[in-house]
């Protein structure tokens, strides 16, 4: 046990020197992991002696990351590819905030008068030219989902809209862009009617058939699903759904009543103000000060409550318009409270 004493803090202290090791800068550098070597450097640079090893990592680490994203963007604008410019862009956006890290620090110079280069790229107009790029690829490969778009598929407007839409992030209003999202979605939208009937041979209440025949399909729409219980004018139904109630039964009418007391303050005629000696008092013109006399009143209320229950019965119906078939259909049970 006396053994294990004295070997538990070797072995932590072992470890926290190891882990200390694994996270020098110049040890980072030498993984590859430029960016990480450059935040530990930065830390242990702020607000303390420069010490040489750490400008020094800070220097290559800088240097090794700067060379390997400009040689990253030449090989992805050799590729000539569309696709590419996003990619380019955020690789720029990376070196901006680099380079914004160690400015504050510069002049950076060591314990031994070294200072330590650095050599900052002007990202402004690159960043623009890949902006711009970008964005024009997103409007190019939209449009081209548009022309199919046009003719009815209703996925090309989807991936239309998708793609006007990943411009949103670069431009808040580019080109006619917010009228061709619009026009996207409005091509994209899948649109459902639901019809309903009662072909039951139940006599039911007006209000009750109200209830059953007539709902409302707004918690049911998405983005891309349009849900109507009406034909609009102007609007082609993708497809319909036929809810047919083919069997209600209706259940004894349940009565509760609640009796509770209300209790009311009011006002019933008026009291005269009275000074301590008993006497009426009097305002600045000499009248008597009289003030409202409030009386508090109960009555006894009876609510009555009537409820009916229906067990409903019927069939869903999933119609193809473009096809007219049936796709599929399926048999509904569920009870109705009125």
């Amino acid at each position: 046990m006396r053994h294990l004493k004295i070997l538990f803090p070797l072995f932590a202290g072992m470890l926290i020197v190891n882990f200390f090791a694994c996270t020098a800068p110049v040890k980072l550098v030498e993984t590859g992991n430029y960016d990480e070597a450059i935040d530990v450097a930065i830390k242990r640079l702020v607000g303390k002696k420069k010490k040489p090893e750490y400008v020094q990592s800070l220097e290559e680490a800088f240097s090794k990351a700067m060379y390997q994203d400009m040689r990253l963007i030449d090989n992805l604008k050799a590729e000539n590819r569309g696709e590419n410019w996003e990619q380019i862009y955020r690789i720029y956006d990376g070196i901006d905030a680099r380079q914004q890290k160690i400015e504050p620090l510069l002049p950076l110079i060591d314990e031994n008068g070294y200072e330590a280069q650095f050599k900052f790229i002007r990202v402004a107009s690159l960043q623009q030219e890949a902006k711009e790029e970008t964005a024009d690829y997103y409007y190019q490969k939209g449009s081209l989902f548009m022309q199919d778009a046009r003719k009815g598929d209703k996925l090309a407007a989807r991936n239309a809209y998708s793609s006007f839409t990943s411009i949103d992030q670069y431009y808040g209003d580019y080109r006619d862009t917010r009228q061709l999202k619009e026009e996207a979605h409005n091509l994209g939208v899948t649109h459902i009617l639901i019809k309903t009937s009662n072909a039951s041979l139940a006599s039911l209440p007006p209000s009750f058939e109200r209830v059953l025949l007539d709902f409302s399909v707004s918690d049911l729409n998405t983005v891309w699903k349009q849900y109507h219980t009406t034909p609009q004018a102007g609007t082609p139904f993708d497809y319909t759904i036929l809810v047919k109630l083919t069997e209600i039964g209706l259940g004894p009418e349940v009565t509760n009543q609640r009796e509770y007391v209300d209790h009311k303050e009011i006002e019933e005629g008026f009291e005269y103000v009275l000074d301590e000696n008993g006497n009426v008092m009097k305002d600045s013109l000499g009248n008597d000060i009289k003030i409202p006399k409030k009386v508090s009143i109960k009555a006894t209320a009876f609510e009555t409550f009537q409820q009916k229950v229906a067990g409903v019965s019927g069939r869903i119906e999933y119609i193809d318009n473009a096809t007219n078939n049936m796709m599929r259909a399926e048999n509904i049970a569920v009870d109705a409270v009125f």
